[in-house]
């Protein structure tokens, strides 16, 4: 049977059990388990505000200096990873000005990294030591 209700590490809380939420559980666990992103590093559905917009962005990575270095955008698993998926991580990065975006419903992940002006597809995930690295450096030429 399942449960109405699935826990959520990052808000220390019981959620509701929906498609999306069980695809943000597993990518927290993707990012806690494969990337070595501790779960202090890590928050879930963060509000954000764009103008007089308000925002949740599923899951922000977090630097040592509490500086957001990655979003992730988690969607049900029926939902296609279509360019508006792209564009509405790309709002939340409007905020928060990471180096990493991520969308995922949980069947297909895409990892996309700040190149230059734009962004590139990520053929394999960063190491959230690599994250943190990469997110000490001085990156003027980011905008």
């Amino acid at each position: 049977m399942v449960s109405d209700y699935i826990w959520d590490p990052l808000r220390k809380k019981s959620v509701r059990n929906t498609p999306e939420e069980q695809v943000r559980q597993w990518f927290i666990s993707v990012l806690h388990e494969g990337m070595g992103v501790p779960e202090h590093m890590m928050g879930s559905e963060v509000a954000l505000r764009h103008g007089a917009k308000e925002y949740r962005a599923d899951i922000i990575v977090y630097d040592r200096s509490a500086k957001p270095v990655m979003v992730v955008e988690c969607k049900r698993p029926e939902v296609t990873l279509d360019q508006e998926v792209v564009d509405q991580a790309l709002r939340y990065n409007n905020e928060l000005d990471v180096k990493y975006i991520v969308i995922t419903n949980g069947g297909k992940t895409f990892i996309f990294e700040r190149s230059g002006g734009g962004w590139a597809f990520m053929q394999k995930a960063p190491l959230w030591e690599e994250m943190v690295g990469l997110a000490g450096d001085d990156m003027t030429d980011r905008k």
